[in-house]
């Protein structure tokens, strides 16, 4: 009983090593996203998006300023009587005047600049945020290299253990000539060269292999071993539209500019506040008061700033140039794009027809081989006879793999041109 306890803990350490050992280009997209470095710009953007649209939300609290001066004139008010009253003396005004004082403004209303501000932060930081994702997007065009890059490699492996199978099957064949005597031992030694080249590309392989799994290693950051397995992903259909970040990229771009239209209308709008000047002076209000006084005025000030209707006309068009702008840029990059998709669909047509025919070759190529095999066997042909017959199924086989892992990495390819998700 605890024998058969131990047998199934040990089946499921594992499974659980085997499930962790697998992964797919789907969590590989993931993986690598959350790796990028520049992910972490998404944080900052949001923090100075927070940032900005605080500071400007400000701009309703009470503005407070503190101002000083002391100046010099060259004439003061002075009373010139024609008579002279008895007992009453007019003070004399200095010319050398001082003044600090305090100002608090309290806006009533702004035109809506503080509100269409805030506006503008937040759609500058949607812009920031997409244009981050179209750079994260164009990570799955290396996720696609590499991960078909591995997949085709495990590929050419599975039939360089075939190879060294026939070659192997070649050599039993010869070995049993050679021990009776009806065969030469430079033809077994012909086929074990052959059996050490296969040995040789198994190792070229290997090295390969290890090579792209430790560049998606770091794309994606997770440790990636020799034992580690790569599941071969189903084909895809796809057809449809262009649904690309960077689409979304000139929408919001065009967003952003309708708000800075806003912006202009608002910024020449009058403007109204509440005020409060309150400060310490010599001459304070009275002006026939030689000393320093305390004062204060308050009321409502309305400004209306004229000067921004001399560019008004120009502003409107750089926003429109800006708009034509992005629209020359998107209208080519679907035109660009379009071109891609037709050559991706048009790759997909012919590897398509090429698999279809490789069948039939390794069909024919596997028959011929077998009957080398029993020509070998019973000595109608030589051992270079054999080896031809097998190297040429070997390159069937190995254009079958090619234009397999093509199709595949073709289809996943056009998903990306096209900006669809897995389904």
């Amino acid at each position: 009983m605890k024998k058969q306890i131990f047998i199934a803990i040990l089946c499921l350490m594992c499974c659980v090593l085997h499930a962790k050992a697998q992964l797919t280009i789907e969590e590989s997209y993931q993986l690598a996203r959350k790796n990028f470095p520049i992910i972490r710009q998404q944080d900052l953007i949001i923090k100075a998006r927070d940032y900005s649209i605080e500071n400007a939300a400000k701009g309703y609290l009470p503005q407070i300023s503190i101002l000083g001066q002391a100046s010099y004139q060259s004439a003061v008010t002075e009373f010139n009587l024609p008579v002279s009253l008895p007992g009453v003396e007019f003070p004399t005004i200095s010319k050398d005047q001082y003044r600090v004082y305090a100002e608090v403004n309290q806006t009533i209303y702004d035109g809506g600049m503080i509100r269409t501000q805030v506006k503008s932060h937040e759609a500058n930081a949607v812009v920031e945020q997409q244009k981050l994702e179209v750079e994260l997007y164009k990570l799955n065009e290396r996720v696609n290299q590499i991960f078909f890059g591995v997949l085709m490699i495990d590929e050419q492996m599975l039939q360089n253990v075939l190879l060294k199978r026939d070659i192997q099957l070649g050599i039993n064949k010869v070995q049993a000539q050679i021990d009776n005597g009806i065969a030469f031992k430079s033809n077994g030694n012909i086929l074990k060269a052959e059996l050490l080249k296969a040995d040789q590309r198994m190792i070229d392989l290997n090295a390969s292999r290890k090579a792209y799994l430790d560049m998606l290693g770091i794309l994606t950051n997770q440790p990636l071993t020799d034992s580690t397995i790569l599941v071969k992903p189903a084909a895809l259909n796809l057809a449809g539209e262009i649904i690309r970040p960077e689409l979304k990229l000139y929408d919001f771009q065009n967003q952003s500019l309708d708000i800075q239209s806003q912006m202009i209308q608002v910024k020449n709008r009058p403007k109204f506040n509440f005020f409060l000047q309150s400060g310490f002076g010599r001459p304070a209000l009275n002006i026939l008061s030689n000393s320093f006084d305390p004062y204060y005025v308050t009321g409502v000030r309305l400004t209306w700033s004229l000067s921004g209707l001399y560019t008004l006309k120009n502003d409107r068009a750089l926003i429109r140039n800006n708009r034509e702008s992005i629209q020359v840029q998107k209208e080519t990059f679907l035109y660009n794009t379009s071109l891609t998709i037709k050559q991706q669909n048009a790759e997909l047509v012919r590897l398509g027809q090429l698999l279809d025919t490789d069948n039939e070759i390794i069909v024919l190529r596997e028959s011929i081989k077998t009957t080398a095999a029993a020509q070998l066997e019973n000595g109608v042909i030589n051992t270079n006879d054999y080896l031809r017959e097998v190297n040429a199924e070997d390159q069937a086989r190995l254009n079958k793999i090619l234009h397999e892992i093509q199709l595949l990495m073709s289809g996943y390819n056009l998903q990306t041109t096209l900006g669809k998700p897995i389904e």
